[in-house]
């Protein structure tokens, strides 16, 4: 969609109205200090290969340069680098600690880093909410999630519907280096999801009914990846018909159907200008 004058008192009243879902993407890790963990998929290709030798041509690529990995060096040893990857947290930022504090009861974050789990530790350090994870197929066979406690103790039962429990949820889609390294990374783990993800077997019941109705803030986000594309378009699916995405950089031509697709507005300024004014607006309501 066009770009328009940012509402950020709006949005910032509707993140603690409970109404606007927070949807992180990499980019976020830009907000952070002293950063110790590949913030873009490039540079985690990069990380992996230069420990594992892959063929030249897949080398920056990092689906198919995991998935190489995995059929010669055995799946162990992709789980194992994307743990030394992801070993380090960043210190969150304050747009992080602003958002894990609202009063919403979901947030999506779709890159591996623990952050955001540090940032709702810090929030709320009395509990209250859960992390569900996507878990990869060829360890995980059969079972599309993995539920956690605040403490990072894996739930009884997994495949339980949360939808009518108080716990506030981080979903991590991808997977996420804790509590348990789970991972969706390699082509073999994408395809399985996608297989699935039209029907939404893939997406945790729970996500499906607190999106109902309501709005997502995408934050940190590209969409010039058919998978970053279709991630967002089936987790938001059924939602509210109006969304924001601070995007500054001119979307790519498939970026900007996306946009226009789904109903979302672009925020054309920078990451780092927009959560200085997020932070600032939510404020006094944090402060209630």
């Amino acid at each position: 969609m066009m770009n328009t004058t940012p509402a950020i008192p709006e949005i910032a009243r509707l993140l603690e109205a409970g109404s606007v879902i927070p949807y992180l993407g990499p980019d976020m890790l830009g907000l952070c200090g002293n950063v110790q963990v590949p913030a873009t998929p490039l540079a985690l290709a990069e990380i992996m290969t230069a420990k594992v030798s892959v063929p030249h041509k897949i080398r920056k690529r990092l689906t198919q340069a995991a998935q190489f990995i995995e059929n010669f060096k055995h799946r162990k040893t992709v789980v194992h680098l994307m743990n030394e990857a992801f070993a380090s947290a960043p210190a969150p930022s304050a747009l992080h600690l602003a958002l894990a504090a609202c009063h919403t009861g979901l947030w999506v974050d779709t890159w591996y880093d623990d952050t955001f789990m540090h940032a709702l530790r810090l929030a709320r350090p009395q509990g209250g909410w859960v992390q569900v994870q996507g878990l990869s197929q060829s360890e995980h066979f059969g079972q599309w999630t993995q539920t956690y406690d605040a403490a990072g103790q894996a739930l009884p039962d997994p495949a339980a519907n949360l939808a009518d429990s108080p716990a506030a949820m981080l979903y991590k889609p991808i997977g996420a280096h804790s509590p348990a390294g789970n991972y969706l990374v390699s082509d073999s783990d994408y395809v399985e999801v996608l297989t699935e993800i039209d029907i939404q077997t893939p997406i945790p019941s729970a996500v499906q009914a607190w999106r109902s109705g309501r709005s997502f803030l995408f934050l940190g986000c590209r969409f010039d990846d058919q998978l970053t594309r279709s991630f967002a378009r089936q987790i938001m699916k059924r939602s509210s018909a109006q969304h924001w995405a601070v995007l500054p950089d001119e979307p790519t031509r498939m970026e900007a159907r996306f946009l226009q697709e789904q109903n979302i507005t672009r925020i054309a300024m920078p990451l780092a200008g927009f959560a200085d004014a997020l932070v600032s607006a939510l404020q006094p309501a944090l402060a209630a």
